[in-house]
């Protein structure tokens, strides 16, 4: 028997690739598990109408870890006409099966690593003060509150008749848009809840001082959006004064901190957020490590233990009908390392870590993205790996 059973979900696209090449990186570092696969993603919406089956659902219940590789969603209109005819005009609407799995099992704490590998041609670079070239050292950890907010799915067009009239009893929404037709409206809500905010708030703290990071900046708009960003900041400040007084409260609006991580991003260690803020700044900050085939996540509910480990990136389909994949694997290989860190397996997590160290600094080997080649297909005969061989440079590493 493996120690260790895990849900392998390789979803659409590049998803299923990634996923097995990272997985030939977990065997390869001495992970003693079996990986059983569960049914997830647009090949599903289309033919039972439905992208997350409750099979796959019971299957994370039961294991509590899954892997996960990339998501295909589409507009409501084409994602209609996709169904297979016999879900056809039976009311379904597509939704993102990914957010449906955080909101199923209150995967609300989101965590997002930005660091960047020495040697990445990649990596942000800028002028100092004597015109000189400097690579700033980025090392940021982005906490996304990842189940409320404007990803909490709370939204109408044409709202119905007790919706629209309960907003009217707000008096800018009826300054503003009373005289709007109702079928003329479409809304979207931003729903922040103390319990949840207070869980993200501590996961960052907890975070910074288990780590040594020096602050936690609250990046959010409370000047403009004064409920939701500024109950975040406020339950910031008391939790900040009574538990962490040691490290250091920072405020930033979102706009702002767009700039600021150009200007001077080394400054910045802990970021917390709200979702849609926190998957912006998360991004953002992942193009200064390299873009998106760096940039992994983990997503977790502390209180059962159930996890979900994600590359960032989507699952750009045309890049999976490639007869070659060209797709840096770097990603879920950093994903799969933060799962290893979730069940306590860190000496492995580190061993893969100082690997793919390794094979970045001394460049040798690298994909499309570090060549700062256009991806097609032909990139491999430009000198850029493969999938398989950037894996397969780690694992010789190891």
């Amino acid at each position: 028997m493996a120690k260790y059973t895990l849900v392998k979900l390789p979803g659409d696209g590049i998803g299923g690739i990634v996923l097995e090449e990272a997985i030939r990186v977990l065997d390869a570092a001495g992970l003693d598990a079996r990986y059983v696969e569960g049914d997830i993603g647009w090949e599903y919406w289309c033919k039972e109408g439905n992208p997350l089956p409750q099979r796959t659902i019971d299957l994370i219940q039961k294991h509590k870890v899954a892997l996960f590789g990339a998501i295909t969603s589409k507009p409501k209109g084409e994602a209609l006409e996709e169904l297979a005819p016999q879900w056809k005009n039976k009311g379904l609407e597509y939704s993102s099966p990914i957010v449906a799995l955080r909101q199923h099992f209150g995967l609300d704490i989101c965590q997002r690593p930005c660091k960047a590998y020495i040697g990445n041609p990649l990596n942000f670079v800028r002028r100092n003060a004597q015109g000189n070239l400097e690579e700033p050292p980025v090392d940021v950890v982005v906490f996304r509150q990842n189940t409320e907010g404007l990803y909490g799915g709370v939204e109408w067009s044409d709202p119905p008749q007790q919706v629209y009239d309960a907003f009217l009893t707000h008096p800018r929404f009826k300054k503003n848009f009373g005289h709007v037709p109702k079928d003329e409206l479409s809304i979207s809500t931003r729903i922040f809840t103390r319990k949840a905010t207070e869980r993200i708030l501590r996961a960052a703290f907890e975070h910074a001082r288990q780590f040594g990071y020096k602050s936690v900046t609250v990046c959010e708009k409370p000047n403009v959006i004064r409920e939701t960003s500024g109950m975040m900041y406020a339950m910031a400040i008391k939790l900040q004064r009574q538990d962490y007084p040691e490290i250091e409260l920072w405020n930033t609006n979102i706009d702002a901190q767009m700039m600021w991580l150009t200007k001077s991003p080394e400054n910045y260690g802990v970021i917390v957020s709200g979702n849609m803020f926190g998957d912006i700044v998360s991004d953002a900050f992942a193009g200064l490590i390299g873009g998106l085939g760096f940039a992994c996540s983990a997503q977790i509910n502390p209180e059962t233990g159930v996890g979900v480990f994600e590359p960032t990136h989507g699952s750009a389909p045309k890049y999976a009908d490639y007869r070659v994949s060209i797709t840096n694997p770097i990603a879920m290989i950093a994903s799969a390392c933060m799962m290893l860190d979730h069940i306590g397996e860190r000496a492995i997590a580190e061993k893969i870590r100082k690997a793919v160290a390794q094979v970045v600094e001394e460049g040798n080997v690298q994909t499309y993205d570090m060549k700062k080649l256009k991806g097609s297909p032909e990139v491999t005969s430009q000198g850029a790996a493969t999938t398989q061989e950037m894996a397969r440079a780690i694992i010789e590493k190891l």
